[in-house]
């Protein structure tokens, strides 16, 4: 039976996607990327702003017209709308057959096979249960990077933000589970582990009495096969010492840190519930850039929250400019229903808020000009992500960019590489973002 898989939103989506295709593979099902072709069609979702939201509805509208007149017997909803909206998609869209919640989908299975049989289900569990699935995943990255997702929920309730009500409190994957799964992967090829969670800072505080992250990564470095680790989702606030130094000190470990630190204006960090101040936040930055010299720090930014004035956004504007991240991103506020900003006063119009972003991007581009520029001249490790034939040159990505939301290395070369190898590369040239390069020894 064939079934089709569309993965919405964040890389922890994509964890409990590749979790659900290896539970079915290992069950039978054949997967398919043609709607056509689908018996079940199954979306995992996402409706974190937004954007998000209209995207996961959309999808489900278009999916339903070939529930309605095409192969397919059954459409199921699952993740974090699922979650959110579990009655409202039972009642206003009658192709679909069943609806997961974001701790449920360890029963994908079962749940097919009662709508299968003619069954309307509707699989809402505890938001505070910790999903176990044993069967290997299907690695759906290109098969030589993959997440490790490290836990599930937040405890930090920021004032903007939904997730601790559809994902549920704080629970860490315990060390023997990750460390099975992350050898799973390397037996499948994988050399990047990218670890992931609401935030990953806590691990273990919940499990063992304290923070575990720096015990998780030097197990994780012991893993023949992986060859770089990164670790994404720090809150700057919960950065410790023994952190640091395992970053510093194993060699797996790409100098890379991804810490959202959302604004720098202390009256919106207070209004967003975030824990840190702009002072914290500039002492945190330093203190990282001191310890690690070759540190590549990326953050995002939340513009436009209610009550921002011109003075908060210029605020922001100068700290940006003078903390210098390498890498940044940049959303609008979104107004989430039944978060506590949602109903507060002053909010910002869009066109101001679009504004904002667009100028905090152009000083970013800016800065990450610079950054790339400093780089020429240097001989960089690079992992081969694929080859561009009509411009013939192989993209590859440095130990500072995470893939899918960082920039790229461009290498020009004759040689024959392949998805995965590693290479040595003399940076030649910078674009805003990206790099150009010559290849100077392969199989690095």
């Amino acid at each position: 039976m064939n079934i089709l898989f569309i993965s919405l939103g964040c890389d922890k989506n994509l964890v409990d996607s590749e979790q659900m295709l290896g539970l079915l593979t290992q069950k039978g099902f054949t997967l398919t990327d043609d709607e056509t072709q689908a018996d079940v069609i199954v979306i995992n979702t996402c409706c974190f702003i937004h954007d998000a939201k209209e995207e996961s509805i959309q999808n489900i509208l278009e999916m339903a017209e070939y529930r309605k007149s095409g192969r397919c017997k059954a459409l199921i909803v699952t993740g974090c709308l699922a979650q959110r909206y579990k009655q409202e998609i039972i009642d206003e869209i009658e192709e679909v057959d069943a609806v997961i919640g974001t701790t449920a989908h360890d029963e994908i299975f079962e749940v097919i096979e009662k709508t299968l049989a003619g069954q309307k289900e509707l699989d809402i569990q505890d938001v505070d249960r910790l999903v176990e699935i044993d069967a290997k995943r299907v690695v759906t990255t290109g098969g030589h990077y993959a997440h490790l997702k490290i836990a599930e929920g937040c405890d930090k309730h920021c004032t903007y933000c939904i997730i601790p009500k559809i994902r549920g409190s704080y629970r860490s994957v315990p060390v023997e589970r990750l460390l099975k799964e992350a050898q799973d992967l390397a037996d499948q090829g994988v050399k990047e582990l990218i670890l992931v969670a609401q935030e990953t800072t806590l691990y273990g505080v919940d499990l063992y009495g304290k923070k575990s992250l720096h015990i998780l990564l030097k197990k994780l470095c012991e893993i023949k096969g992986i060859r770089w680790i990164r670790v994404l989702y720090c809150y700057p606030e919960e950065i410790y010492d023994e952190l640091i130094e395992t970053i510093r000190d194993e060699k797996k470990i790409c100098h890379y840190l991804d810490l959202p630190i959302q604004h720098a204006s202390d009256r919106i960090l207070k209004r967003m519930g975030r824990r840190t101040s702009r002072a914290q936040l500039k002492e945190i930055i330093e203190k990282l850039r001191r310890e690690i010299p070759d540190i590549a720090l990326r953050t995002t930014l939340i513009t436009g929250f209610p009550g921002e004035t011109q003075e908060d956004h210029e605020e922001l504007m100068a700290f940006v400019d003078e903390m210098e991240f390498d890498r940044l991103g940049v959303f609008t506020y979104s107004q989430e229903e039944d978060t506590p900003a949602a109903s507060m006063e002053d909010q910002i119009d869009e066109e101001v808020k679009k504004n904002r972003q667009e100028e905090l991007m152009e000083l970013q581009q800016e800065v990450s000009l610079d950054k790339n520029e400093e780089r020429i001249g240097r001989t960089m490790l690079a992992m081969v992500e694929g080859y561009l034939s009509d411009e013939n040159v192989y993209v590859a990505r440095t130990y500072a960019d995470a893939p899918g939301i960082d920039g790229y290395l461009f290498i020009d070369t004759a040689e024959t590489l392949m998805s995965g190898d590693f290479a040595k590369v003399k940076i030649t040239g910078a674009l805003e973002y990206d790099l150009t390069g010559e290849l100077e020894d392969e199989f690095a």
